[in-house]
């Protein structure tokens, strides 16, 4: 188990469970009392740790996707590549970025007014429903969404892609059932997840123009479904 796949796995667990922790608890108290409320601190304290936990998520995805491909691109230095140093800092690193991105898009939302109507159409304080319950300018918040969000969304996404297309050119090089066979049982796990959250959390962020019930029901996935999953789609690997 002391292996650098295992320790990032042990980070994805503790994010998962931590992101439905975040969520969750309060949405079953809410459909048990049919008091749906929440504090404004209590709410910008639910967008910060949403916020840091996805952006967790999200980096240790590209970090796992270069451990896969280091792992079969050059299997004899793995263990000289992958040193327990170099797979602290990448973790170290993951959450020091995503605690720079959830506290930035938070004081964001922070300096924002919010006037009449404060029902929030999601059941939980998602940044894309605060934004349009604000009466304030968001137009700072949404270049800062399509900018630093954009960009660590697609330079995670953009590790992850790279490290498949060089393991699926290492692989159809030399093409053989026992490669494929191999290739698969190693990133087969993380591909799974890697199209769970992604395609979920695309299609709320990238590719939504009015906040609905599908959005809702996507945001379940990412934030339900996904992290429920992930330890079933690891477990069935080994």
């Amino acid at each position: 188990m002391h292996t650098p796949m295992y320790f990032f796995l042990s980070h994805l667990a503790f994010s998962d469970l931590s992101l439905s922790s975040v969520t969750v608890p309060k949405m079953l108290m809410n459909m048990q009392t049919q008091h749906q409320s929440i504090p404004y601190v209590g709410c910008i304290f639910q967008l910060y740790f949403f916020m840091l936990f996805g952006g967790i998520d999200n980096f240790l995805l590209a970090v796992m996707a270069y451990d896969r491909y280091v792992a079969i691109c050059h299997p004899l230095h793995y263990t000289t590549i992958m040193r327990e140093g170099l797979c602290l800092l990448l973790v170290a690193g993951s959450w020091n970025l995503s605690c720079g991105h959830a506290l930035l898009h938070t004081l964001l939302v922070v300096r924002l007014s919010f006037c009449a109507d404060n029902a929030i159409t999601h059941y939980f304080c998602d940044l894309a429903a605060l934004l349009k319950l604000s009466c304030s300018d968001t137009f700072l918040n949404e270049l800062v969404i399509f900018t630093e969000g954009g960009m660590i969304f697609f330079l995670c996404f953009g590790i992850i892609l790279g490290s498949y297309i060089r393991i699926g050119a290492i692989i159809l090089r030399v093409p053989s059932t026992k490669r494929l066979l191999k290739a698969f049982s190693t990133c087969g796990s993380h591909l799974s997840v890697v199209f769970l959250y992604y395609g979920t959390v695309t299609g709320v962020y990238f590719f939504s123009s009015s906040w609905g019930s599908k959005d809702i029901i996507a945001s379940v996935m990412y934030t339900v479904v996904t992290p429920m999953l992930n330890p079933f789609i690891y477990s069935l690997r080994n």
